[in-house]
C-alpha cells in the first residue's frame, strides 16, 4: 500500500502572528457574522453591567478559526476587565489552575481553549471554582496534610473548543451560555476582506474581495491568511492593487483551488479514493496511510469537507461523495455507479 505524506500548513511567521492578532476586532459592533451569537451575547453583556455582575460562564464551540477566541477577547473589552489564558493541555494538575484562579480580579475572564482536554483531576477541582468561586486545596500529605478553603473573586469562564462532542456533561452543563459557531458564507468573508484591507492599508475591489472569500472554506483566520498571501504576490506582480485576476492567480499559487480545497484536502480524499476504493475506511487507518495524527484530520480537515459534501461519516467509516470523485476528477468505481449521494 503506497504511503503518501500529507502536506502540513506553513507554519506562521511573527509577522503572520502579530498581523492576525492586529486584524482581530475590538468589540462587538465590529464582528462581522455570526449575526444571531452576535446579538444574544450583546444583550448579556449588557444586562450584566446594567446589574453591575460578572458576565455568566460562556463556552464557544464550533470548527477551528470561525472567532473563538476572539469573542474571548471582545467580552473581557466589552465589560472593561482583564483576559487571561490559558489551554487545556497545559493543565496537567489542580495545582496548574489554582495560580491562575487566585490571581484573578472581580469580573476578570478567564479564556480556556481546547477546554474538552483537561486533564479529570483538574476538570473536577475547576467546578466548585466556577459554581460558587471557591475552592478546597490539599497541603502537604500523610497525617500533616490539611484542606485549606479559598475564596475566589467572581470571575467569567469563557471555554472554546473544536470537539464539544468531547465535553463531560457536567462541565457543559455549568456553562450558563453556549454558543455555536458555524462557517461564513462568502458575503461575510468578502466583508472581512475588506475591513482586513483597510487595516492592512491594500486595495482591493470587492470581486477581488469575493474571489478571496470563496477560497477561504468559511472560515475568517483563512479569509485574512489568504489576503495577506495575495497582497505580498500583489506587491511583487503588480503596483499593489488587488483585482479578481490577481487575486486568482495568486490563489493558483498557493495550491486553493476554487472552492478552498488545498493540499492537504485533496491528499486526503485522493488517500481514501486510491488506497481504500473510496471507503468506508477508519479515521485511524487514514491517519496511519498519511502519517499524520488523526486529531490535525479530525479538526483541521475533515470539518469543511464535512460541510459541503465531500466526505460522509458512516458507521464503518469515511467515504468520499460522488461529488467529491466528481470535483478531483475521478470516476466512480462500479459498485458506487447507482450510488445515489
Amino acid at each position: 500500500m503506497a504511503r503518501e505524506r500529507l502536506v502540513t500548513p506553513k507554519p506562521t511567521t511573527p509577522e503572520d502572528e502579530n498581523l492576525s492578532w492586529a486584524l482581530r476586532p475590538r468589540k462587538l459592533s465590529d464582528y462581522i457574522g455570526q449575526g444571531k451569537l452576535v446579538e444574544k451575547l450583546k444583550l448579556s453583556i449588557t444586562a450584566a453591567k446594567k446589574r453591575k455582575e460578572s458576565l455568566e460562564h460562556a463556552l464557544f464551540h464550533g470548527p477551528a478559526g470561525l472567532g473563538k477566541t476572539t469573542l474571548a477577547h471582545i467580552i473581557a473589552n466589552e465589560m472593561g476587565t482583564k483576559l487571561v489564558t490559558t489551554t487545556g493541555p497545559s493543565l496537567t494538575k489542580p495545582g496548574d489552575l489554582m495560580g491562575i484562579l487566585t490571581n484573578l480580579k472581580t469580573g476578570d475572564v478567564l479564556f480556556i481553549d481546547e477546554v474538552h482536554r483537561m486533564n479529570a483531576a483538574v476538570e473536577e477541582f475547576l467546578y466548585p471554582a466556577i459554581e460558587d468561586f471557591a475552592v478546597d486545596f490539599l497541603v502537604d500529605s500523610g497525617p500533616h496534610s490539611r484542606l485549606i478553603k479559598f475564596k475566589l473573586e467572581k470571575f467569567t469562564l469563557v471555554g472554546a473548543t473544536t470537539r464539544a462532542g468531547l465535553l463531560s456533561a457536567p462541565l457543559r452543563d455549568r456553562f450558563g451560555m453556549t454558543f455555536h459557531l458555524d462557517f461564513y458564507p462568502p458575503g461575510e468573508l468578502a466583508n472581512i476582506v475588506l475591513r482586513s484591507s483597510k487595516l492592512l492599508n491594500v486595495a482591493i475591489d470587492s470581486a477581488g474581495a469575493m474571489e478571496i472569500a470563496k477560497r477561504s472554506r468559511g472560515t475568517p483566520r483563512i479569509a485574512n491568511r489568504l489576503l495577506r498571501r495575495v497582497r505580498d504576490y500583489c506587491e511583487v506582480k503588480a503596483d499593489g492593487d488587488i483585482n479578481q485576476t490577481l487575486a486568482v492567480e495568486a490563489l493558483k499559487l498557493e495550491g486553493v483551488d476554487e472552492i478552498g480545497l488545498d493540499d492537504m484536502d485533496k491528499a486526503y480524499l485522493k488517500i481514501i479514493i486510491k488506497n481504500y476504493v473510496g471507503g468506508p475506511v477508519g479515521i485511524e487507518a487514514i491517519a496511519a496511510t498519511l502519517n499524520e495524527e488523526s486529531d490535525t484530520l479530525q479538526d483541521v480537515v475533515e470539518p469543511y469537507l464535512l460541510k459541503i459534501g465531500f466526505l460522509r461519516r458512516t458507521r464503518k467509516g469515511r467515504m468520499v461523495s460522488n461529488i467529491g470523485y466528481q470535483h478531483l476528477g475521478y470516476a466512480l468505481p462500479e459498485r458506487r455507479q447507482q450510488d445515489l449521494f
